[in-house]
């Protein structure tokens, strides 16, 4: 049989996929704004890289529902919207309860100490809504590790970057982030105590919990362009 024909430059993918990360995290920082052009040419000066990388680049945030790509106008910033912000977390929700259910099953007494420094280090950056939501990020990932299932945790990854403007909205209140603390320890406490059922049905509701505060900020920040 004769060997597959591979191409070597297709290594050089991950460069686009390093790009689209940075720049998504922007998107979800507010430094590119709903509607706002994303130019090549200001892109490839800023990464030093060709006008193709960052077209590839684009792509995948297209992929993930960050950008738009319109022909004769180029990639812009996809506008929020209230019915994508449901739809999103009612997916998340069920994603992240089935893996804290899992997480709770796995857990060990090795897992227990860096769980509960991720919890503390939320209670530090509670009133640092861009330092919270990335700590908060952080815990869901090590949750969804602990899990054990691959395939669950390469969807709550690629997910994270799609859903991030949303969380940060649910976030944007200091009381939101101080009861979402609270619902962290009892998602970390019920984990700790393999207590499945209630690990899945706390983080449950602090998805659909966060999905209400966001579309209350979503709501309010409409009224008022508007």
């Amino acid at each position: 049989m004769p060997a597959p024909a591979f191409k070597p430059e297709k290594l050089l993918q991950t460069l686009p996929l390093q790009i689209s990360d940075q720049i998504g995290t922007s998107i979800i920082e507010g430094r590119f704004g709903p509607g706002e052009r994303l130019k090549e040419t200001v892109l490839a000066n800023a990464f030093d890289v060709s006008r193709a990388t960052i077209r590839e680049a684009l792509r995948l945030l297209e992929q993930r529902g960050l950008v738009q790509i319109q022909p004769q106008r180029g990639a812009q910033v996809t506008q929020l919207s209230a019915k994508e912000l449901k739809d999103l977390f009612e997916v998340r929700a069920s994603l992240l309860a089935t893996g804290s259910r899992l997480a709770a099953l796995q857990c060990t007494p090795g897992h227990v100490p860096p769980l509960a420094a991720h919890v503390e280090r939320l209670r530090a950056t509670v009133d640092d809504l861009a330092a919270y939501t990335k700590a908060s990020a952080q815990l869901v990932d090590l949750l969804m590790v602990m899990s054990g299932n691959e395939v669950l945790l390469g969807y709550t990854r690629d997910f994270a970057l799609r859903i991030g403007r949303y969380v940060r909205l649910g976030l944007a209140c200091a009381d939101r982030r101080r009861e979402s603390l609270a619902t962290w320890q009892r998602i970390v406490d019920a984990v700790a105590a393999r207590d499945a059922d209630a690990a899945e049905a706390e983080h449950r509701r602090l998805a659909l919990t966060n999905r209400d505060a966001a579309l209350r900020e979503f709501e309010r920040l409409d009224r008022r362009v508007g």
